[in-house]
């Protein structure tokens, strides 16, 4: 089998056993019990009207200074930070805002979050260094310093310019981190360019876990309505309720495709919409093409009449088709000379590794192990090494602005025309 050429780390072997009680996990059932309204018995004769768990999270939170402020947003603010004992050891603080529309006052989101942080720990997912809570009740995550940005901002600043080599790179440390979060039984399901981090020595980190699952029983029901539009894949769109890693490569490929054409690959203004485009690239599916797609909720089946293609130019990627896209006409799929033009930045390799990540058969697509082991990483170039990768200096600022947000929560910068934020209010599974 083969081993991705960067990195291939033995992954947590999954079960109760899976590693030794960190402080963080302390720490969670620290925030438990100090939600109690009394005291309990096991307090320390040294100090009598403090219980163990209120002294344990105190000592927890004494270890970190709380600097400016970097962004805020509905669901956190997120604050510079560095260890107490080491000022140059940096850290972004995280403060989930108490909402009381949720049970206990905090979202599912910060729950997953700390949750599946505290399970993972790998050089391409960000790391969490600690959790406490503070005399307002409200809960304070201690997350990576992640200062040069985020893989979306870097490929629209166009005075960076970057080769087939560096895309290699970034796009191995993704593949990386989505094999060891499915390795571990975890799927993101918020996989896009904002949520990918880029580190002080080059290093992309997958952030943002308030989506994540476990992986789920055979059989349980799943909710469709994850993952952010233009990175959501077909099965999704058509309302699959039961789904696993596919969906994440998915998301996958379409970030790798991004690097390379610099621009959204499948931008749209609705569902409806993102479906009618990814027809447009990969084709209408049927039953020929894809066994049991018929039998999802929200498919329905073409006619024989061919359907006009959408032009993919400019006005479709800020978000204007220019057809329309009411069109139910069968779709043929893009042939390979439109790959090879739109992407010669990934050559014949890097082009059949994305068609296999993009393929509208979850069963047909690719795997996380799969994408690993293709022959993409290994033919030239070579991965550029993280340290002489280009670099986008976002600061501070911009890793305060991209923790601050929820799950599926797009920037207030993007196209005004674009979706902004996706509805969640339904319960997650």
């Amino acid at each position: 089998m083969v081993i991705s050429p960067v990195l291939s780390p033995r992954p947590n072997p999954p079960g109760p056993g899976m590693r030794a009680l960190s402080t963080k996990t302390k720490t969670l059932a620290i925030l438990n019990s100090s939600n109690a309204q009394t005291a309990t018995a096991a307090s320390t004769p040294g100090d009598p009207g403090r219980d163990l768990a209120e002294q344990m999270n105190d000592e927890v939170r004494k270890r970190f200074i709380t600097g400016s402020k970097l962004g805020e947003g509905t669901y956190a603010i997120v604050y510079s930070g560095h260890y107490r004992e080491d000022p140059s050891s940096l850290v972004a603080i995280k403060k989930i805002k108490v909402n009381q529309d949720y049970k206990d006052g905090i979202a599912m989101d910060a729950i997953r979050e700390i949750k599946f942080l505290s399970e993972l720990e790998h050089p391409n997912v960000i790391k969490l260094h600690a959790v406490f809570s503070t005399k307002d009740q409200n809960i304070s995550l201690v997350l990576e310093h992640l200062p040069l940005g985020d893989l979306e901002t870097l490929w629209k600043t166009h005075t960076i310019s970057y080769t087939s080599a560096d895309i290699k790179a970034w796009a191995n440390m993704l593949a990386q981190a989505v094999w060891f979060c499915h390795e571990n039984f975890i799927l993101h399901r918020d996989i896009k360019g904002n949520n990918l981090l880029i580190a002080a020595d080059g290093t992309v980190k997958l952030a943002d876990f308030g989506l994540a699952r476990s992986f789920a029983d055979p059989g349980r029901i799943m909710t469709y309505n994850v993952i952010t539009r233009f990175y959501r894949p077909p099965e999704l769109l058509l309302g699959a309720r039961h789904y696993g890693g596919g969906v994440d490569v998915w998301s996958m490929g379409v970030v790798i495709a991004e690097l390379a054409i610099r621009e959204w690959f499948l931008p749209s203004e609705t569902d409806f919409q993102q479906l009618c485009i990814i027809y447009d690239v990969f084709g209408t599916p049927t039953e020929e093409t894809w066994p049991g797609v018929s039998q999802f909720q929200f498919y329905t089946a073409p006619d024989n009449t061919p359907a006009p293609s959408l032009t993919l130019n400019s006005s479709a990627a800020n978000g204007n088709p220019s057809q329309n896209t009411s069109q139910p006409g069968l779709k043929r799929a893009q042939p390979l000379g439109y790959w090879r033009n739109r992407f010669p930045l990934l050559g014949e390799d890097g082009i059949d590794l994305i068609r296999g990540m993009l393929t509208l058969d979850p069963l047909k697509r690719l795997s996380a192990r799969a994408v690993l082991d293709h022959r993409y990483w290994t033919n030239a170039p070579r991965p550029t090494k993280k340290e002489d990768l280009p670099r986008q200096g976002g600061g501070e600022q911009k890793m305060g602005e991209d923790l601050k947000r929820r799950g599926g929560e797009v920037d207030t910068g993007r196209a005004d025309k674009v979706a902004r934020r996706l509805d969640f209010s339904a319960v997650r599974k």
